[in-house]
């Protein structure tokens, strides 16, 4: 999935090459053109680039060697993060050949859990700029920057403003990390061609005081505009890209919970768009839960779920519960009825001042906490709900390190023999609690997955492999079916199709011995199965789109950019 110079071309007989119109020092800065010193003598000669690179040919294999040594040679993650970026930065097919190759060790350096950490340091390490910087100033002037890109040719956005990062809260312009890091998962995991994806920040201002008084800060240095000026800001900025950007997918990325679910409501069926932290995380939540009812034996309508932490991931995740209830069979009062959620002042009940909207559908009746006995009248715990309620999935959005105890667990198994127990807050020192306390506390016998990367635990001689409930799983393959399909709304059964074909990657093996994911190096076949389901529904679902008939797999793989190097011929 590419455009013009990047594009796959075939001559006569039936040669690959790409047509290039750069040469000199032109091309060896385009980072999705350079090829550095892989370029053979004959194209140094065609492109001018004879003396501007050493004169020794190296094989692309070389190359990926080299630079490896160079990953290895970091001393730190963060270190490593800012190699990769570089490399990415200078030459896109060798970052996504690189990456490729080593998927289980490189994700969780240009994702989560270190991706936090570069936004957090980003104005003390910015090295050189990419995507765009939309402020409440430059925003009626997006077509003067979008005319630096080839805007028919961007096909997916992941856009911040940065207030929600990760576990981590308000980086200010630092977030711009997210996206940039989003997108290079889009093209790990689904082949969309890097020249087609747009990171975007929109710079607001910060409440971070850390950031105000920090004299390196490349931000806004003001504290961030809220209300009416807020919303007419993002009105335009919407505005701008269905203008400038026709045929692109939105995704909104760590907004504020109520920014995140008032944006999607907003703009949801105008803009083909999705937010991944309410949507993606539900999906790739709701894919475990399926997975621990078939190590269980059991269905989904016979579990009772609490979800500890109501934001944004918290809500997204009961909302995708819900939706795989009814899929099942239940009908919708009932399916929110198994469904409970905490947030900071406890369970969530209809009789509180000032809910949240987005949280009522789950609140449960207020006249519940007269009949129970709790540690503070009228407020229910994390312990008190589970000694009034049979649990027996428990879900960790909290962003609190640690708020899973011993006891918790204990009250669980007094009604299940495997407790599922998802901590998935991250990064890592957010999460609720570690895999081998919760199978230290369950006698190993919790089904246990978390949303950041785990090493193997060993327990009773037993060896357990930890599943990451990663949303990489989900949202590269709904992106590239939205963009196959071109869909006009991605409505929330699209991710509960996702979730169920993400359930059905995981291997029996792995479910004997009670993990609920997949391996995280199988993710481009992942994502390929994943977004096959995806495109299939949305095909069956619409008796007059064009693909109805064709091999859709087939369909999506041709849509996948590979990252390999091409002979390129001068036009």
């Amino acid at each position: 999935m590419a455009t013009g110079q990047y594009l796959l071309w075939k001559d006569a007989e039936g040669n690959a090459f790409r047509p290039v119109s750069l040469t000199g020092t032109d091309l060896l800065n385009n980072r999705y053109l350079n090829k550095s010193t892989a370029f053979t003598e004959q194209e140094r000669a065609d492109f001018d680039l004879d003396g501007l690179l050493p004169p020794q040919v190296q094989t692309f294999e070389a190359q990926l060697e080299r630079v490896y040594q160079g990953f290895q040679s970091a001393c730190s993650d963060i270190e490593k993060y800012q190699y990769l970026r570089a490399l990415q930065d200078r030459n896109e097919t060798l970052f996504y050949a690189l990456l490729s190759l080593h998927v289980e060790e490189m994700t969780p350096i240009i994702y989560t859990p270190t991706v936090g950490k570069a936004c957090q340091e980003f104005s003390h390490r910015f090295q050189k700029a990419r995507g765009l910087y939309i402020t409440p100033q430059n925003v009626e002037d997006m077509g003067s920057q979008a005319r630096h890109f080839d805007g028919k040719a961007i096909r997916i956005i992941v856009v911040t403003d940065s207030q929600g990062i990760l576990g981590i809260g308000d980086q200010g312009v630092g977030g711009m990390g997210i996206p940039i890091g989003k997108l290079s998962l889009y093209t790990l995991a689904a082949g969309i061609h890097p020249a087609c994806c747009l990171p975007i920040a929109l710079d607001v201002g910060t409440d971070n005081q850390t950031l105000l008084d920090d004299p390196m800060y490349l931000g806004q240095p003001h504290k961030r505009i809220r209300g009416k000026e807020y919303d007419d800001f993002i009105d335009k900025f919407v505005a701008g890209v269905q203008r400038h950007f026709p045929n692109a997918v939105l995704q909104w990325e760590d907004f504020s919970k109520s920014n995140a679910f008032n944006n999607l409501a907003r703009y949801q069926q105008t803009q083909p768009s999705f937010n991944d932290d309410i949507q993606g995380t539900g999906a790739v939540v709701l894919a475990g839960i399926i997975g621990a009812v078939k190590v269980k034996g059991e269905t989904l309508g016979q579990q009772n779920y609490l979800v500890y932490g109501a934001g944004a991931g918290g809500v997204g995740v009961a909302d995708q519960i819900c939706a795989g209830l009814i899929r099942e069979g239940l009908d919708p009062q009932a399916a929110r009825d198994r469904i409970y959620i905490l947030d900071t002042q406890g369970l969530v009940c209809d009789n509180r001042e000032g809910l949240d909207e987005y949280k009522r559908r789950y609140a449960k009746s207020g006249t519940l906490l007269a009949e129970w006995d709790t540690e503070v009248p009228g407020r229910a715990s994390l312990t008190d709900v589970l000694r009034h309620v049979p649990v027996t999935v428990l879900l960790g959005t909290s962003g609190v390190g640690g708020a899973f105890k011993e006891e918790h667990i204990q009250l669980m198994l007094e009604h299940s023999a495997k407790p599922m127990v998802f901590p998935l807050s991250n990064p890592t020192a957010n999460c609720e609690a570690l895999p081998l306390d919760v199978y230290r506390w369950s006698q190993g016998r919790a089904v246990v997955a978390t949303g950041s990367p785990f090493a193997d635990v060993e327990y009773e001689g037993e060896r357990y492999r930890i599943g990451q409930g990663n949303n990489v799983f989900i949202f590269p393959g709904v992106g590239l079916a939205a963009i196959v399909s071109q869909i006009k709304e991605l409505g929330a059964d699209i991710f509960t199709t996702a979730a169920f074909a993400l359930a059905e990657c995981v291997s029996e093996a792995d479910l004997a011995r009670g993990t609920v994911f997949p391996p995280i190096r199988d993710l481009r076949a992942i994502s390929v199965r994943v977004a096959t389901a995806v495109l299939k529904d949305i095909v069956r679902r619409d008796p007059t789109h064009p693909l109805i008939g064709q091999d859709l797999e087939q369909h999506i793989l041709n849509h996948m950019w590979e990252p390999t190097y091409l002979p390129y011929r001068r036009v």
